[in-house]
């Protein structure tokens, strides 16, 4: 079981009740609250181990308490759950995707679905800090993009902006099949904002947004067109199969990944095992070298400041204030600082002492600042 953040106790049951009090059930993690009545629910159903397909798990539970506010508590899912609950979803009919739904059957009926979009390199257990504080009130979907996590990663696909929007669009046509509030992180967010299509998203929420999909996005700065030329040239070494191969190892151990993430974190303890597991199993799956190199090579597709100026639906920008990648000092921090002022649907709030994951970086925070504008946005 992954670490507790309150005293639990376990009891191997699939349907509990628990009183004024903690519980921790096959890995949904409640936080010690006074004057709380939870009620859960798990429903399983086995999994076919002749046709080896993972069948799914319905995770639900509803909060019975009244009075006390519990915005910024955070329910953290085991990693192994969330992966045990997942489907696949076929994408142009050749492509498997992985997504997860959670929700609560006691949401509020206008309460609109969310769909989590993760970062570069990261997964659906990226949001087990966040899945389920989330479900209390809103159906959540999560999915893994082409190229990352439990999705497929095909031979010689060429990774794009452009592609990766339009799945995300394909989904929310599909799979939600209602207007959805989109939630991402990174290069998540950039992905959000290229797809807001009004029919099918109702609102943003931008998480230290990139500037791009790889290093390449230029958003007027001199100092990255400066680089530029050295950018090309390692663009050309990862294009060299033993060079490539040599530097994906080397990034993918775990300490090297370790110390990747302390940078990018500023609660170092959020920087745990299960978080450098999280980044590395899916690094080792077939096709994962060719979707770095596709990645980092490849075209930086639409920047924020290309995309913001058309998007009129509700944005609420969060940024961590130690994002060494994209500080609000540089230029796409400097950028979103000042759309506020020149866009009234964008709502900027900076997070202090949070890196650039604000969401697993410091959850409670960001349940604290995210969960008032969605409830004030969408009139529940």
């Amino acid at each position: 079981m992954v670490r507790a953040r309150a005293p639990s106790f376990i009891i191997p049951i699939t349907t509990l009740r628990i009183g004024n009090g903690n519980g921790d059930v096959k890995g949904l993690r409640l936080p010690l609250l006074s004057n709380k009545s939870w009620q859960f629910q798990l429903q399983f159903q086995q999994r076919n181990k002749e046709k080896k397909k993972r069948q799914n798990v319905t995770i639900s539970y509803t909060n019975s308490s009244s009075g006390g506010d519990s915005a910024s508590a955070a329910l953290e899912l085991e990693v192994n759950e969330i992966r045990e609950s997942c489907k696949m979803w076929k994408w142009k009919g050749q492509y498997s995707i992985n997504y997860l739904v959670s929700s609560s059957p006691n949401s509020h009926p206008n309460s609109p679905p969310l769909l989590l979009v993760h970062g570069f390199g990261a997964s659906i257990p990226h949001w087990r800090r966040n899945i389920g504080t989330l479900a209390k009130s809103y159906p959540v979907y999560a999915i893994d993009l082409l190229g990352f996590g439990a999705s497929d990663k095909p031979a010689g696909y060429s990774y794009t902006m452009e592609g990766w929007a339009q799945l995300i669009l394909d989904f929310l046509d599909e799979v939600v099949k209602k207007p959805t509030v989109l939630i991402g992180n990174s290069v998540g967010s950039v992905i959000a904002a290229s797809e807001s299509n009004q029919t099918l998203v109702r609102g943003l929420v931008l998480l230290n947004c990139a500037g791009g999909m790889n290093n390449k996005a230029i958003v007027d700065d001199w100092r990255i067109k400066l680089l530029f030329p050295l950018l090309w040239f390692i663009d050309f070494l990862l294009k060299q199969r033993p060079i490539a191969s040599a530097i994906f190892e080397r990034v993918k151990q775990r300490e090297t990944l370790r110390n990747i993430l302390l940078s990018i974190y500023a609660n170092k303890e959020s920087v745990d095992e299960t978080l450098v597991e999280i980044m590395r199993e899916p690094a080792n799956e077939e096709g994962a070298l060719d979707a770095f190199v596709s990645i980092v090579t490849g075209p930086p597709g639409p920047n924020p400041v290309q995309l913001m100026p058309s998007i009129s639906i509700p944005v609420l920008v969060l940024w961590g204030d130690e994002d060494p990648f994209t500080p609000l000092d540089g230029p796409v921090g400097k950028y979103f600082s000042s759309v506020p002022s020149k866009l009234s649907n964008v709502k900027l709030i900076v997070l202090d002492g949070v890196g650039h994951c604000p969401h697993d970086d410091r959850p409670e925070l960001v349940h604290e600042k995210l969960l008032p504008w969605l409830a004030e946005t969408f009139n529940f």
